[in-house]
């Protein structure tokens, strides 16, 4: 099996779009939520809170051209893309089109705007507003094929549309590809943005944080007091080499990518599962021919529902006991669904290179019905380690883990 690495990143996000800028947001201990105003007009909307991307620049060549089939959820991805490419030393190469390199991403749908241009075509029967491009921007895939056909990607692209999993399965399923020879490289990860659509469907469920008034306390993973997630948008692209070929140009290789387990949970759609959430993990453990033990950190999907911080904490406890830290990024920029996956993965690996972990802000007082873990709480933790995992499960059932190891020559 082939060797795979991390050799370029690409990210817009609500903490900054750089290592250094979201590192210090991150020690300064401070969210990215705030109050939407923009969302008072919905009736019977409860949440208002959410965490927009910090603000960027679209370059000039997004034009009204480039642009038409895309949403905001694809000028993100395709931008992290180029992003990623450069970062890696790809700009203009030769492999990018040469069918060796492919897109393995995800988002959970596409832009909501072109959804509801259908929408209104079925509530006053008239296809008023809708055009060639609007089913372009609302399907799932919207973000992998518009990233494909502005930088001239020609190998296979693999869609992951699977809400918090879109992302991690990006990076999962572009992992297998190169592991088994199928692809040199690839561009992979997730996107999501913001829209009160997105609220409402967490809101039906009772499960989006209402405490409106206090966004720098909310969300809190694992807390006692916690009332629920806040949601975020974003967008991550991380180029994925076989080894062999990054080394043979030279590359700057940012960390190796050594295990993934995903599984589903074929019980509930809603209801997650901690004894399919630890098999997963045991999945991605097996793949990297590890113990438990050998993980110094865990990220966890920590979005802050009840049940899912619940079940969670049991399915990480039942493979690793109280003996591994662990903290949720989502404390700090919401739930970025289809982004977090690869976000939280760049994080992570970001955080072992420094030697340094977020905590989970907001975790003031641990929920008794959670199991007892080794939570990363206030002031973050100093810890070396050369192996870290990230988590993340989504409706239906669906669970990743991946294992990510620091990158030495030796």
């Amino acid at each position: 099996m082939k060797r795979v690495v991390i050799t370029g990143v690409g990210a817009l996000s609500p903490l900054g779009h750089d290592w250094p800028t979201v590192r210090a947001r991150l020690r300064a201990e401070r969210n990215a939520v705030e109050y939407l105003r923009e969302w008072d007009e919905y009736e019977g909307l409860n949440t208002r809170l959410g965490a927009r991307v910090a603000p960027f620049d679209i370059p000039a060549r997004y034009n009204r051209k480039v642009t038409r089939s895309m949403g905001r959820v694809a000028i993100m991805a395709t931008l992290t893309g180029e992003m990623a490419l450069a970062d890696a030393g790809l700009t203009g190469d030769a492999l990018v089109t040469s069918g060796n390199m492919g897109i393995s991403y995800g988002s959970s749908l596409g832009s909501p705007a072109a959804m509801g241009d259908f929408s209104n075509m079925i509530a006053r029967k008239t296809t008023e507003g809708i055009n060639a491009n609007t089913y372009i921007r609302l399907m799932s895939h919207s973000a992998a094929v518009n990233m494909g056909v502005f930088l001239g990607v020609t190998g296979r692209i693999i869609p992951t549309s699977s809400a918090c999993t879109a992302g991690s399965q990006g990076v999962g399923y572009a992992f297998e590809a190169i592991q088994s020879g199928r692809q040199i490289a690839m561009l992979a990860g997730g996107a999501e943005e913001l829209d009160a659509t997105d609220a409402a469907v967490f809101d039906t469920l009772f499960a989006t944080s209402v405490n409106n008034d206090k966004p720098q306390l909310s969300p809190r993973p694992f807390d006692a007091e916690r009332d629920g997630l806040v949601l975020g948008e974003g967008a991550c692209t991380l180029v994925l080499e076989e080894l062999a070929h990054a080394r043979a140009r030279g590359a700057r290789i940012l960390a190796e990518i050594i295990g993934f387990g995903t599984n589903s949970d074929g019980t509930h759609v809603t209801q997650p599962n901690p004894r399919t959430m630890a098999q997963a993990m045991r999945l991605a453990l097996a793949n990297a021919g590890l113990p438990p033990e050998a993980i110094g950190y865990i990220n966890a999907h920590g979005t802050a529902t009840a049940h899912g911080d619940v079940a969670e904490s049991q399915g990480t406890h039942e493979v690793f006991g109280d003996r591994t830290p662990i903290s949720s990024l989502k404390s700090y920029m919401g739930h970025t669904l289809g982004a977090c996956g690869a976000l939280e993965v760049w994080m992570s690996l970001e955080m072992m290179r420094d030697d340094w972990f977020a905590p989970t802000i907001n975790l003031r007082h641990v929920d008794p019905n959670c199991c007892a873990l080794d939570y990363v709480r206030e002031g973050g933790r100093t810890l070396q380690t050369d192996i870290v995992m990230s988590n993340n499960f989504a409706f239906g059932g669906i669970n990743t883990s991946l294992i990510m190891r620091r990158w030495s020559e030796s």
